[in-house]
């Protein structure tokens, strides 16, 4: 379904991705790993629009969408969560909603069209908003949600989009631990579903263990450990370049 081959971007003489070469299957979960600056985020970035490779190709159901805009990409089936909370922050939480149902819908301001189905498109927002169990909040401004009502409200318009690719950037961070089930009760349940396809970038390994399909491993940039998750973390590669990381801090 979604494809990387050479993915590639320079900064001035530094190398933030390098050359990285992928593939991701529907019905699958792969979470993303590496130790901080290693090109995890960058990585997501060239795949969803946000920055522009400098080599290689992004190719979305054997389609090159490397120089497509984010928005085009968007409306392809790729859908995006990111690391900050990206927001209508003067809307309702409800609102915030709506417009990425519209937004699927591609009914833009065609002020006829959203008018008559504004009833179907406020029922698709609410649901949403039930399971991610922000319902109670539907009419409070995004801006006044405390931050793990934030990303719960992220991960509901990234539903809302009904994406083909799920892409989650670290969607835990920040939350208290009775919040992050869940997150994680979403993402099983996208998981079970055979048609999508799930990337994942997690700093939590007890998360990675549970979730993953399969793990890659940037380090520099560079792909540098690729398979089933307990092959990867038992990897001397892996231990040094992230794990064994972890464990100092720990």
């Amino acid at each position: 379904m979604l494809e990387t081959k050479d993915l590639t971007i320079r900064f001035g003489g530094h190398v933030a991705v390098d050359h990285v070469s992928c593939a991701f299957q529907p019905g699958t979960l792969t979470a993303i790993v590496g130790p901080n600056g290693a090109g995890k985020t960058t990585y997501f970035n060239l795949i969803s629009g946000q920055l522009r490779a400098t080599e290689g190709v992004v190719k979305l159901n054997g389609v090159d969408i490397t120089r497509e805009a984010a928005s085009d990409r968007t409306h392809r089936g790729l859908g995006r969560a990111f690391q900050l909370t990206q927001l209508f922050p003067n809307l309702s939480v409800v609102e915030n909603v709506r417009l990425a149902v519209q937004s699927r819908r591609k009914e833009g301001l065609n002020l006829w069209s959203v008018w008559l189905d504004r009833r179907n498109t406020l029922e698709r927002a609410h649901a949403m908003l039930e399971r991610v169990r922000l319902a109670d909040k539907a009419d409070v401004a995004a801006s006044s949600l405390p931050h793990g009502d934030q990303r719960k409200l992220e991960v509901a318009m990234l539903m809302a989009l009904d994406p083909k690719v799920f892409m989650f950037d670290e969607p835990t961070a920040g939350m208290s631990v009775d919040e992050v089930p869940v997150i994680l009760d979403l993402i099983r349940a996208l998981k079970s579903r055979s048609d999508c396809t799930i990337l994942l970038v997690e700093h939590k390994m007890d998360v990675v263990r549970e979730l993953a399909d399969r793990i890659i491993v940037l380090h520099n940039g560079q792909l540098v450990a690729d398979g089933e998750p307990a092959e990867v973390i038992a990897s001397p590669i892996v231990q040094q370049a992230y794990l064994g990381t972890v464990a100092e801090a720990a």
